[in-house]
């Protein structure tokens, strides 16, 4: 069970970052309450990691064999990518984290998996890519519908909120769904516990950390998405769950922040505007590059020191 913390640790870190992407924009703009959010996220995160994760899990742990230690090794240096690059202020994905992690084992190891490596890495591109193109025909689609409902301010105001409320258990899902292999598909991958125990600890540490410290983030999240109306938070919520609930279903994890962020593109070519600036744009490309490359450096590194040993003089 201690060899499971590193584990735990990232899917708690990971649930108290990512929650901000399923629920951040209805709290932050005062649609929902904090602790509705939080546990409907909670619930719906642990429903997709234990009916929908064995997939992503799957593909993870058939990228390299790992031992034990290797298992542990590979999560402590995402763990670590994942703080470094949030020191940094760059925008991080635990899933490039984790498969750098992996993918330096698998140099050790002398086995990769190559196929199922290239199927990862062109998910990585595909990810804001679709996320952009289901925003676009959500915006289009729902907006001609919307339009034509008439609706007073009021009837307006409940069915947004309820939309948002629909959107972030859809996007809770999706999310639990596709990123519990992050947190526990190398120890699968180490014959350590079964495809199924490795959803429950996942899922449980991802609903843990979205209510134990998701708040911060997720409160705060509208700030990132710019400046966005109630109808096209919704637009980004919903895009951002289709999108990681199509790569559930190909079995790749993916990063739900790039999701959000491809969603947020995708308003701003309806909408002819601005809505992410240039700067924003050059760090998710530099985060890009680097996560998976830093974790691997990072895995390496631990290895090679974990192995060391002290030979007294003689």
């Amino acid at each position: 069970m201690v060899s499971l913390l590193g584990g735990i640790f990232l899917g708690w870190s990971l649930g108290a970052n990512d929650a901000s992407n399923v629920f951040g924009t209805a709290v932050s703009s005062k649609m929902v309450r904090f602790w509705t959010a939080a546990i409907l996220a909670s619930i719906f995160v642990m429903l997709g990691a234990v009916l929908s994760g064995q997939a992503g899990i799957e593909t993870l742990s058939g990228l390299t064999r790992l031992s034990i230690s290797q298992a542990v090794v590979s999560s402590v240096a995402a763990a670590l990518t994942v703080t470094l690059m949030t020191l940094l202020g760059l925008p991080v994905s635990t899933s490039q984290a984790v498969v750098g992690a992996i993918l330096g084992i698998g140099i050790l190891n002398g086995q990769i998996n190559l196929a199922g490596l290239g199927k990862v890495v062109a998910c990585w591109f595909g990810t804001p890519v679709g996320a952009a193109l289901f925003s676009v025909l959500l915006y289009w689609g729902l907006g001609a519908v919307y339009n034509r409902m008439n609706l007073n301010l009021f009837l307006s105001d409940r069915l947004l909120r309820a939309g948002l409320i629909g959107a972030g258990c859809y996007g809770a899902y999706a999310l639990g769904a596709n990123n519990v292999a992050n947190v526990t598909a190398v120890y699968v991958g180490a014959g350590m516990i079964s495809v199924l125990d490795a959803s429950l600890v996942g899922g449980g540490s991802i609903a843990l950390g979205v209510m134990t410290f998701s708040r911060p983030v997720m409160e705060t999240v509208g700030q990132k998405l710019v400046r966005l109306d109630p109808f096209s938070a919704l637009v980004v919520a919903l895009s951002m769950a289709l999108t990681i609930h199509f790569y559930t279903l190909v079995g790749v994890p993916v990063s739900s922040s790039q999701a959000v962020i491809g969603g947020v593109l995708g308003i701003g070519i309806v909408r002819g505007s601005n809505t992410v600036s240039g700067q924003t744009l050059k760090n998710i490309l530099l985060a890009w590059f680097l996560t998976p490359v830093v974790s691997c450096f990072i895995a390496l590194a631990i290895d090679f020191a974990s192995h060391l040993q002290y030979i007294p003089p003689q």
